[in-house]
């Protein structure tokens, strides 16, 4: 009996549905070896952390453990008028939980780095066993082409000496790859970065040492019901203790059992 032969068109549909199990194929090669951020790479990690601001709600901070998170970073300011509604709650509540806490100012590209800094400063306690403060420095659309790169350098130099000299630790910057490569490589060389890379470690123009990676902006922890950005820190525990050493800061107490007088004196003043 002949060998049935296959009509013209069959052999199209062949071909087509053969090339489009190999472009499926490559798509996910692509997604998950070079577009997916691996979260294995960030385990190797030990020292862990998250940041939070009014986007994530009520947090049900004593479900959260200082042994798996040793530290937090709540927004409390942006621009030169805005302070975060939940910030003070936050504050309190998670240094009441034992957690090291520190602050972060978002950086609005077209406002005066004084008046920016004096925003901050007027919302955020001034706490020997707070971590440093940090400015958050993406690119803003709105407000990109207010300064030249000079002069927006002169006003974030203005805020971070400001910071340094009132708390008197090393501020942080927390950086976009973009900002950083266009605006800050090669300036503040004794500046930590902080850096939000989500498809691999970062990786910045010159090479420069980080000091905390965010790695993910969709973390789950329990205690708090929306996504929550995840970070490292670059070095394992010994290090951590270095870092805070460097600060001046020691972990604080448990607080839970104080008298409530003592407990608030030592969680929140506005100084």
């Amino acid at each position: 009996m002949p060998k049935k032969r296959l009509a013209p068109n069959s052999h199209k549909k062949l071909y087509a549905s053969c090339a489009g199990l190999v472009l499926i194929c490559v798509a996910i090669v692509v997604y998950v070896f070079i577009l997916h951020h691996n979260p294995a790479s960030a385990q190797e990690y030990p020292v862990k952390g998250f940041d939070v601001s009014h986007h994530q709600g009520d947090i049900q901070w004593k479900q959260i453990s200082p042994k798996n998170y040793q530290f937090v970073y709540l927004k409390a300011t942006e621009g030169g008028d805005f302070k975060d509604r939940k910030f003070q709650d936050y504050w309190l509540k998670a240094r009441e939980n034992g957690l090291m806490v520190g602050a972060y100012h978002f950086y609005r590209l077209c406002r005066d780095g004084e008046i920016q800094a004096q925003n901050f400063i007027e919302t955020v306690p001034n706490k020997a066993d707070a971590l440093p403060p940090v400015i958050d420095l993406e690119y803003d659309s709105n407000c990109i082409n207010t300064y030249t790169k000079e002069q927006l350098l002169k006003e974030i130099q203005i805020m971070h000496d400001r910071l340094y000299q009132h708390y008197g630790k090393q501020p942080i910057f927390y950086i976009s790859k973009s900002f950083y490569n266009i605006i800050l490589a090669g300036e503040f060389s004794k500046t930590p970065l902080w850096v939000r890379e989500y498809q691999g470690k970062p990786d910045l123009k010159g090479k420069p040492k980080w000091l905390f990676w965010q790695h993910t902006n969709q973390g789950t922890i329990k205690g708090i019901a929306k996504a929550v950005d995840l970070n490292v820190f670059n070095g394992d525990e010994s290090d951590w203790t270095s870092f805070l050493q460097r600060n001046d800061i020691h972990p604080l107490k448990n607080v839970e059992n104080l008298p409530k007088k003592q407990q608030d004196k030592s969680t929140f003043s506005s100084k």
